[in-house]
């Protein structure tokens, strides 16, 4: 498809002159002589405008902004007799692309519209992306019509629409914490600005300082040329900080200052520098717990606590079973090209009563896997037998007669997985079928340290 530019000039002779040096180059070119032609032309859409600084009805400079509000993609290269700087700066600040003096050198012209017109193009694939990412992200992709989901999302949406700047989800590992955070942040105003995340476990503190802060080029030894921290990368966005409960307290006391000021220093730096972004930051913990054990500061508790989302466990939203079992098995027989229409009885059955300790993680894992294993037209309860069998589900198992404390049956299970490791962490989560997190979360929870 031929790229198309629209000039706007009253001279005649321009306007033929550049017309036919960029018909060289394969562009298509319509005219205009006025700021009210362009201004209706615009509409019908173009790569890249060469706009006169002298109008018979306006002033180019008066025009840019109007053409922005039209398309405000679109690159405008001012075309002036004027050399003087002043025109030059006026027109940048305006919003020009670029400015090119007349007498016109056509050769240079073509090739500064060009690389406008590369310019134009990978802004239009931005906003592609942004749009797509605003679908994928929508509150209807997060699955779920039980009371405990409904809430959580209709929550979800007054805070995008809300203009606070701090958000806490919780929730246990697995509930879908980082999509929800997505969906806040492509549902809200900052949706064009940035995304960007980090997970505050990841890294020891050193590193994690200069990912969220940046550092000075010679801060430490590595440090060999400045870097942007995520909270500059994140600017007019948002910063999702995951597990924040796992950030030492010096880092806890350096967000508190960003939160509080919106400004911090590089690693190495001496300048503040200012940014506006939104944080929202997630963690499995019980964070008011924390905050009694003095491993979270309070004030950051508080200062983080304005606007909470608690996103349910699967054991919490049991209804919500089918609704997801269909949606992941929908996916994923698309994606591997499998003629698989839905779940059967049993199988449904089979996943409503499992605990699903890993909660919606463990559950669209479970889905892929029996997706990939089915050789029908549905899935069945074989396809999950190895969740049967983790789960300890069989025939000879049954529920005692006066009930049970699932609380107290799920502590003795993670004490006696620990006692067999010898509290290997790792090999004990292996042995209850979750992973690191979801134990230690439980070792907090049941306060087995």
């Amino acid at each position: 498809m031929a790229h198309s530019v629209l000039v706007v000039d009253d001279e005649k002779l321009i306007r033929w002159s550049v017309h036919e040096r960029l018909a060289q180059e394969g562009i298509h070119v319509e005219e205009a002589e006025t700021g009210g032609q362009a201004r209706e032309t615009l509409p019908d859409g173009f790569d890249l405008v060469l706009l006169d600084v002298n109008l018979p009805d306006t002033t180019g400079i008066e025009l840019i902004p109007q053409l922005r509000e039209i398309d405000p993609d679109v690159p405008i290269i001012m075309m002036t007799g004027d050399a003087s700087a002043e025109t030059a700066v006026a027109a940048m600040q305006a919003g020009a692309f670029h400015y090119c003096t007349k007498p016109l050198n056509l050769d240079e012209l073509a090739l500064l519209a060009a690389k406008a017109i590369e310019t134009t193009s990978m802004r239009r694939q931005v906003r592609q992306l942004q749009a797509k990412s605003a679908s994928d992200y929508g509150f209807d992709h997060i699955v779920g019509s039980s009371p405990a989901m409904q809430q959580a999302k209709a929550l979800m949406g007054k805070i995008a629409r809300a203009p606070a700047s701090t958000v806490l989800v919780t929730g246990e590992s697995g509930t879908g914490k980082d999509l929800a955070s997505k969906a806040i942040h492509y549902n809200s105003e900052r949706r064009e600005g940035p995304f960007v995340n980090i997970t505050c476990s990841a890294l020891p503190d050193a590193l994690l300082e200069s990912e969220l802060f940046g550092h000075e080029k010679g801060a430490f030894t590595d440090a060999r040329a400045q870097k942007k921290g995520l909270f500059e990368q994140g600017d007019g966005g948002t910063v999702f900080l995951d597990e924040i409960g796992e950030m030492s307290p010096i880092l806890q006391a350096k967000l508190l200052r960003f939160l509080e000021e919106k400004q911090f220093r590089r690693v190495g730096g001496n300048n503040d520098l200012k940014v506006d972004v939104r944080v929202i930051a997630a963690t499995n913990r019980d964070l008011k717990d924390e905050v009694k054990k003095g491993g979270f500061r309070e004030d950051l508790f508080y200062r983080l606590n304005v606007l909470t989302v608690e996103l349910p466990s699967l054991r919490e939203r049991v209804g919500d079973i089918p609704l997801l079992g269909e949606y992941f098995a929908q996916r994923f027989a698309e994606e591997f090209r499998k003629p698989i229409r839905g779940i059967d009885k049993p199988a449904l059955k089979l996943l409503q009563e499992y605990p699903w300790p890993g909660n919606v993680r463990e559950f669209r894992n479970a889905i892929e896997r029996a997706v990939l294993l089915c050789e029908g037209e549905q899935l069945t309860a074989a396809d999950f037998s190895n969740l049967a069998k983790g789960a300890g589900l069989s025939a000879d198992f049954e529920l005692p007669q006066g009930g049970i404390k699932l609380d107290e049956l799920e502590r003795s299970l993670v004490v006696q997985a620990l006692e067999r490791t010898k509290g290997n962490q790792t090999q004990a989560a292996k042995l209850l079928g979750i992973n690191r997190d979801q134990i230690r979360y439980r070792i907090e929870k049941f306060g087995l340290k």
